[in-house]
């Protein structure tokens, strides 16, 4: 008997920017900036260290930092620049711009150009809400009938409470590394689904291609 693909991935279902994977946890996934240490003067790069000493520090649940590389792709930069140099009535102008255009295709094809992406992805697991005594007993309902449905889909009341839970880590997180002097902001659902689907399709990313995400998906 054939196996769907989907029997395959790690998680159910993406809705209201949370992951909700099968093994009963939910992810949310943080977009950060960079920043050039180098560039920093001394004073300023001990600071920055000792933020985020100090965010690390302050965490008592794990975290997992993702750096996604890519190839940068400018085709459609060189197609804009062709065009431009076409359309360009003044020739002095369009023999800079076709000049301009064959050293940034000749510095491209020397090497690959790669961009970065800085991901940090903040758990929470629905055990937590059994193990937290008193503060979680309200929810020690909802969780046994969690586990009591077929096939082990998530109420949307304990999918709410978990949820309410996560985005608090996600804020603790954010706040944190912004006191690093970066910026964060928060993956919706059709930005995840775009993340993990360049993940496994790397090529056609790299292009610019993405699939049509449907309507009833984006929740």
């Amino acid at each position: 008997m054939l196996s769907s693909t989907q029997s395959f991935l790690q998680f159910s279902q993406i809705k209201e920017g949370v992951i909700v994977l099968k093994a009963r946890s939910l992810r949310g996934i943080l977009m950060v900036s960079s920043v050039n240490f180098d560039l920093k003067s001394e004073p300023e790069q001990n600071a920055i260290v000792y933020q985020f000493q100090s965010f690390l520090n302050s965490l008592d649940f794990s975290c997992q930092i993702v750096v996604q590389s890519r190839r940068l792709n400018i085709t459609g930069y060189f197609d804009k620049l062709k065009e431009l140099e076409e359309k360009q009535k003044n020739e002095l102008l369009r023999i800079q711009t076709a000049e301009y255009r064959k050293f940034m295709q000749s510095l491209v094809a020397e090497g690959i150009i790669m961009t970065k992406q800085f991901f940090v992805v903040v758990p929470y697991t629905l055990g937590e809400v059994e193990g937290k005594g008193g503060r979680g007993a309200g929810l020690g309902g909802s969780f046994s009938g969690f586990r009591a449905q077929a096939g082990g889909a998530m109420s949307e009341e304990l999918f709410n409470r978990c949820r309410t839970q996560l985005f608090q880590r996600m804020e603790f997180v954010a706040l944190g590394l912004r006191r690093c002097g970066l910026s964060v902001v928060p993956l919706t659902t059709p930005e995840i689904i775009e993340l993990l689907w360049a993940w496994h399709h790397p090529k056609e990313a790299e292009v610019g291609y993405y699939p049509e995400i449907l309507p009833e998906l984006v929740k």
